[in-house]
């Protein structure tokens, strides 16, 4: 069976993102070429655990984290149930295979100070300006990822509705609020997105000063930029915006499971991990609120 075919498959019955559909493709392909070099085997059919297990211990070897390692077995467990799925095979030999253990990563949001400083600290009336204050105040107030982001079509916001189509992961739709300032704020990019003389990519909201298609890096540095002369934490990204938007969700009451709507996630154990930062801040409203503590102040 063709690696083509198993990318036919993860596009059109999994509906995978192409950058996924790439990872999982060099993944099956890089074991490929190890099951050839090492043991004389050209069919991917034909490996056993045992020759897995090999190109685990290279993997680590190499100085990969488990965290790595267990993802390039991930892409090669989808490709033998594809095989399972399509006859080629009856029996995966990963069906016994248990993940590397990995620590936990620890996601330190951004403070609501933080951010309110970077988004007060935008001068000027040029349209990037505009654009990367909106970029923020808009990964901040939706929790977006950066891809979604990037993917928002200016028919995708109904103001009259008050909220934003976003396009997640496996091309699945969600509807996250629009409200407050964010509403001006978008009024205001979308005035100077008109003065561009040229648009390439009329339909999406984010473009370039050249009116292209606004790309991944550009995102990630607009963050990092912005976040790096208020916040000392070590990482800043699109992702810890995304992070703190949880984080602060959780942290003022709201409800886990809107929380886990808003962020479009499929289950609450993707969402839960955002409850771990508010422990401080639950130690402080149970020694205040809790008879018992009461009692003993």
């Amino acid at each position: 069976m063709s690696l083509k075919s198993f990318s036919d498959f993860l596009s059109f019955e999994k509906k995978y993102s192409s950058n996924t559909i790439l990872a999982y493709s060099k993944d099956v392909e890089k074991f490929q070429h190890f099951l050839l070099k090492c043991f004389d085997i050209s069919d991917l059919k034909k490996a056993h655990y045992s020759e897995i297990r090999r190109w685990i211990t290279v993997l680590v070897d190499s100085g990969l984290t488990n965290r790595s390692v267990n993802r390039k077995i991930s892409s090669l467990r989808s490709y033998y149930n594809f095989l399972i799925k399509t006859g080629s095979i009856r029996y995966s030999p990963l069906v016994k295979h248990k993940a590397l253990k990995e620590n936990k990563k620890i996601y330190v949001p951004f403070s609501e100070q933080e951010i309110n400083d970077v988004l007060k600290s935008f001068n000027g009336n040029d349209f990037e300006t505009i654009r990367d204050r909106l970029i923020i105040e808009l990964l901040y107030c939706t929790g977006m990822r950066r891809n979604e982001l990037i993917k928002v079509k200016i028919k995708d916001i109904d103001f009259i509705q008050e909220r934003i189509k976003v396009l997640g992961k496996r091309k699945k739709e969600r509807y996250i609020p629009l409200v407050g300032p964010l509403k001006k704020s978008l009024n205001n990019y979308i005035y100077y997105r008109k003065q561009l003389k040229i648009i390439k990519d009329s339909e999406l909201l984010f473009l370039t000063k050249k009116g292209a298609k606004l790309y991944g890096a550009i995102v990630y540095r607009i963050v990092k930029i912005y976040f790096q002369i208020v916040s000392s934490k070590v990482k800043k990204s699109p992702h810890i915006l995304r992070h703190s938007f949880a984080t602060h969700l959780l942290k003022n009451g709201a409800d886990l499971n809107a929380v886990k709507e808003l962020l479009g996630h499929s289950s609450l154990a993707a969402t839960q991990i955002y409850t771990n930062n508010n422990i401080s801040e639950l130690k402080k409203i149970y020694k205040n609120t809790h008879p018992r503590q009461s009692k003993i102040r």
